[in-house]
């Protein structure tokens, strides 16, 4: 038993290690896939059911200043300030789910990015240990421009669309570089549910996010 709690422990700092080293890569790689994309694949595959892939990276320079910020008022108003964790929207997101107000979740845009690039929308102890331990080197390799560039490719935006380009390419006809506000705010307010959400029902919270925007000198 003694033996078997070694090997698992160093397993278990073998794969921290290589996600660790993939973090690093990513400074300068672009992620061809990321565990969502796998998971989303594997599901389709075990139902039976069609799935068609949609994903192109573009640098930030080719995303729209008003897509960039409303993605970052909706679900990480403090990205600038804090180094990883936001301890004050945790305490938000907490008081919102025992009175059943909850708009968003606690989690940054780092930590989300983490969770999505290693372990999908598993939602294990195991899982939030792991992404608890990455979250901070990726804030010190990456650095917030490059974290809000991954985030911003990667996320889920509705069945098998990931990232801006494509979503903004599905929804819109249009590129991530060419959307307006309002459109912005639209497809920032589907990133809580973007398999059920779709940016042309979303009147009243694209509005909450075009307030906080304007709130935050956007």
């Amino acid at each position: 038993m003694r033996a078997l709690v070694v090997w698992v422990v160093v397993g278990l700092g073998l794969l921290w290690s290589l996600a660790a080293l993939t973090i690093v890569g990513l400074k300068w790689i672009d992620p061809p896939t990321t565990a969502v994309h796998v998971q989303r694949r594997v599901q389709a595959w075990v139902d039976g059911v069609p799935y068609r892939e949609r994903y192109t990276f573009v640098p930030l320079s080719r995303i729209s200043p008003n897509l960039q910020h409303a993605v970052i008022a909706a679900e990480d108003a403090r990205f600038y300030q804090h180094h990883g964790f936001d301890w004050q929207a945790m305490e938000i997101a907490a008081e919102g789910d025992m009175d059943g107000k909850r708009l968003r979740g606690g989690s940054t845009l780092t930590q989300q990015l983490v969770k999505n690039l290693f372990f999908g929308t598993n939602r294990s102890i195991l899982r939030k240990g792991a992404e608890a331990s990455l979250v901070p080197v990726a804030e010190l390799v990456l650095g917030k421009q490059r974290i809000l560039e991954l985030y911003l490719n990667e996320v889920e935006l509705g069945p098998g669309i990931y990232g801006v380009e494509a979503a903004c390419r599905s929804y819109y006809g249009t590129s991530a570089r060419s959307v307006d506000r309002d459109e912005a705010a639209r497809l920032a307010a589907v990133l809580p549910d973007p398999r059920r959400r779709r940016p042309q029902a979303m009147n009243r919270y694209s509005g909450i996010i075009l307030r906080r925007m304007g709130q935050m000198g956007w």
